[in-house]
Formats: structure tokens, C-alpha cells, sequence
């Protein structure tokens, strides 16, 4: 098959970018009708409803008894992963660690002239839920992300939930690198609704976060509110921007790497030349054919994927801009110039040897990133997500007479006569 080659002045072109923005899909009816069941009915049975759906949707029996991995299980788990696979994770789990520790921030004060001591306190949450899926496949990657900056923020407690499947020694083993602290084996919308409200079996959080299917994600966005959460996820996106200098199977590769999670997943070219398109064409097409997820991949590309035709650098910058996308790459002669131009984007990948995957993995910065063109207001998840600022105000005698005439000037010009009252009874003998 050959990916569609696309000029931004083709009449179809911007209803296939809007086809790309609008494909997150966590509104459709039946979807929110039967996930609001599931929350509702989750809420007010607690365990018996958990225990009920994670029967119905995973076909696994779970009873107060057996619904926590106990310290055993994740014991034999350890045991059952080799040797390189967790030296692997653990050099991972270092990577991401070192580089959410920059992020921490710090509580600060000073002291205003008028005499007010004036800050802002930095805390952590006090307990979070990590949503990780399961079933066939298996992403200890996500374990990892989404602990580990919990973790290093310090979070008191950490609860993972997971529909374990065929591989679950491996995601136990994540888990135990990363700090988690309790483990429960339901998945699904009742197992974001359990984390949100609290049952007998999994106590509630203060946030939620990690990646799911529609279900989890409707799910997600319906309890935010009773508990934070991190955001809506959607279906994998790249866009990777390539000049003449670009290597076609190198693009081609990077492609099918985000087209090969799954069906929704768009992975978008854009370069100024016709003849580097058609290059990229060919590449895609000799090697989608030795691909593994051919299937995934040739539906994905078929839907979602595009080598767009631009007219010069400006507009691969605007196009860039607008679309948002989750991965940005840049396979170009000069990418920190380009770089220097995208405001939009959830991660960026500069040069040739940037590759994806590397961020994904081993690189140390998180893989879970705004999607569906959220990175227009979204960041990736980091160790600020699981800190709390609380503003602190410790004003004097004379520093609340000093604002007192403006203070209840203002009140009043709102109509809050009280809290005027409130500034001036402290003065008025």
C-alpha cells in the first residue's frame, strides 16, 4: 500500500487534519451511557459492583481475598523476570528518576515591605492511583512513567491498578522498582470509579493517572472533580517534519513506530519536496510489509497517515503549530532552529538519531503526553502533577491598615459589605 501523499493546497486536506484532530472519541453516547453505569453503580455498591464488572468484562473472579497482590506474589514475580529484563528496567527506572528530580520545586517566602510575610508551600499529594493496562499485552514502560515522578515527588502512598494478564510478572517487577505500594488486580472503568470513591478493598485517591481505553478514559474525565486526574488520553500521534537531508527510511521507520499501537494511532509526514515525499512512500512500503502489527499498522496508516506536501518551512512551522501533536520530530539540517519555532508539542525529538522510541524508554523524560492536540494547553505528566501549592499570608497590624482603605473599597464595590466589616471591626474601637 502506499501512505496518502497530500499538498496543504489540496481541496481534501483540511478535513483530513480535522479527521486527525477529532479521532480521541470519549463522548460517543453508548460509550458515556454504559461507563456512567458502571461509575454509579460503583460508587454506591463499592466492592460488590467492582467484583460484578471485572467478572462480566475480564472473565476473572476477584473476592475481597484476592483482589490485592500480596508481597508474595510480587516476590515469585521477581524471581520469574531474567536478569537482563531487570537490569534493563532498572537502569530505565534510573534515567526517569534523574530527570524528574529536576523538576521538583520548593516552597519560598519573603517579606513584603508593608510587613507581610507573603509564600507559597509545595506539598504532595498524600495518596495516588496509577491505572496501567493489561489483558495480552503487557507495558512495564508505563508502570515506570507514571510511579516513578509520584515517587520522586513524594507521594505517601501509591496504589496501581491493572487487569493483570498473561505477562504479569513483568509489571509486578516494574512496580516493585518504582515504589508502588499496593497492587489491585481489576482494570476497566470500575476500577478508575473504585480509586475515585473508595471501597471496602481499594481506598480512595486524591489522583489519577495513566493511560486506557475509551472506557477508562470516559471513565477518567466523569470522576474528575471528586479526584484530579492527569488528562484525557488519546490514540499515538507523530509528526515528523523532514528536509532534503532526511534519511526516507529512517522517517519511515519512526512512522510505523507510533502506527503500530493501535488503529486510531496517526502518524504524519511533512516535508517541502514532492520527490523526498515519494522517496518516503517507497520506504514506508518496503518495510510495512516485514512488520510484525502489519495489520494495526496498515489500518492506522490507511486512516490516519499522511506525507503532506508543504510550501515552505513557514508553513510546516504553522502546520505543526495547529496540529499540536503528542511526538514532534524534526529530521532536518538545522532542527534547534527549527525547534525554536513550535510552541505546540508534547515532546520533541531533534535530529536524526532522536529517535522515538528513545523517549518512550530510556531517554528519562515521560512518555505520557498530550494527545488529540491538547498540547496546546497540556504538558507532559511530571513530578509537578503530584505536588499541591498552598499560598501562605502573615500579614501584620500595619500591614492590614496600610491596605485597609483599599481593601474595603474593593469589597464594597462588589457589594460584600461583611467583608469589608471583617477589615474594618480590627481597627475600630
Amino acid at each position: 500500500m502506499k501512505v496518502r501523499l497530500l499538498k496543504t493546497t489540496d481541496s481534501g486536506f483540511a478535513d483530513f487534519v480535522s479527521k486527525v484532530l477529532d479521532r480521541r472519541g470519549s463522548r460517543e453516547g453508548d460509550v458515556e451511557k454504559r461507563v456512567e453505569e458502571i461509575v454509579s453503580a460503583v460508587r454506591q455498591q463499592g466492592d460488590r459492583a467492582l467484583f460484578r464488572y471485572t467478572q462480566m468484562f475480564d472473565r476473572v473472579t476477584v473476592t475481597a481475598a484476592t483482589v490485592e497482590v500480596t508481597q508474595g506474589e510480587i516476590d515469585r514475580a521477581l524471581a520469574q523476570v531474567s536478569a537482563q529484563d531487570l537490569s534493563t528496567l532498572r537502569l530505565a527506572a534510573k534515567r526517569i528518576a534523574n530527570f524528574h528530580k529536576k523538576q521538583l520545586q520548593k516552597s519560598w517566602q519573603y517579606r513584603d515591605p508593608i510587613g507581610m510575610i507573603l509564600g507559597q508551600r509545595i506539598t504532595p499529594l498524600e495518596r495516588v492511583g496509577v491505572y496501567v493496562p493489561g489483558g495480552k499485552a503487557s507495558y512495564p514502560s508505563t508502570v515506570l512513567m507514571n510511579a516513578m515522578p509520584a515517587k520522586v515527588a513524594g507521594v505517601k502512598e501509591i496504589i496501581m491498578t491493572s487487569p493483570m494478564g498473561e505477562q504479569s510478572a513483568i509489571i509486578l517487577a516494574a512496580a516493585k522498582l518504582a515504589g508502588v505500594d499496593r497492587i489491585f488486580r481489576v482494570g476497566g472503568a470500575q476500577a478508575i470509579a473504585a480509586l475515585a470513591f473508595g471501597t471496602a478493598s481499594i481506598p480512595k485517591v486524591d489522583k489519577i493517572v495513566g493511560p486506557g481505553n475509551i472506557f477508562v478514559a470516559t471513565a477518567k474525565r466523569m470522576v474528575f472533580g471528586e479526584v484530579n486526574i492527569d488528562s484525557i488520553a488519546g490514540p499515538s500521534e507523530i509528526l515528523l517534519l523532514a528536509d532534503e537531508s532526511a534519511e526516507p527510511a529512517h522517517v519511515a521507520a519512526d512512522l510505523l513506530s507510533q502506527a503500530e499501537h493501535d488503529e486510531m494511532a496517526a502518524a504524519l509526514c511533512v516535508t517541502t519536496s514532492v520527490a523526498m515525499a515519494q522517496r518516503i512512500q517507497t520506504a514506508l512500503e518496503l518495510q510495512i510489509a516485514q512488520t510484525k502489527r502489519q495489520t494495526i499498522s496498515l489500518k492506522s496508516l490507511t486512516k490516519y497517515g499522511a506525507i503532506i506536501v508543504a510550501r515552505g518551512e513557514a508553513e510546516m512551522v504553522e502546520l505543526a503549530n495547529a496540529i499540536a501533536p503528542e511526538h514532534i520530530e524534526l529530521i532536518v539540517k538545522r532542527p534547534e532552529k527549527l525547534a525554536a519555532q513550535i510552541r505546540n508539542a508534547g515532546a520533541m525529538f531533534l535530529g536524526a538519531y532522536s529517535a522515538p522510541p528513545l523517549g518512550d524508554y530510556m531517554a528519562g523524560p515521560n512518555h505520557v503526553l498530550p494527545t488529540g492536540g491538547s498540547a496546546r494547553f497540556f504538558s507532559p505528566l511530571g513530578t509537578y502533577d503530584f505536588l499541591k501549592r498552598t499560598t501562605i499570608i502573615h500579614a501584620e497590624k500595619k500591614a492590614l491598615r496600610s491596605l485597609a482603605p483599599k481593601i474595603t473599597h474593593l469589597a464594597r464595590l462588589e457589594g460584600l459589605d461583611d467583608h469589608a466589616r471583617s477589615v474594618e471591626v480590627r481597627f475600630n474601637k
